[in-house]
């Protein structure tokens, strides 16, 4: 699968690519038709704090999946969208396979 990932109004981290490789891979691994992900992680304007912000798109025969999500650290946004797209991935694998 193929991973393009950009930083908007923040630096690029490079534990945060590793940590993101990690999960992608994993989902990769367990849905070989995926395609290719686009990731955005952004700096937010939250005044509560949660202003890390995760979005994931990813390719995939039929539609797109996406999925966004915000918390006060980008890995625990990052692990957030990963498990909404989890449950996106589970309910179009189950359609492919029923028929």
């Amino acid at each position: 699968m193929e991973v393009n990932v950009q930083y908007v109004k923040m630096k690029s981290s490079e534990t945060l690519n590793t940590y993101l490789a990690k999960k992608l891979n994993k989902l990769a691994r367990k849905y070989e038709w995926l395609i290719r992900a686009e990731v955005f992680f952004k700096k937010g304007q939250d005044k509560t704090g949660m202003d890390c912000i995760c979005e994931i798109e990813l390719s995939a025969p039929g539609p797109r999946i996406f999925a966004r999500s915000n918390s006060n650290y980008y890995e625990s946004a990052l692990k957030e969208t990963i498990r909404d797209l989890e449950r996106q991935l589970e309910k179009r694998h189950s359609l492919f396979t029923a028929k």
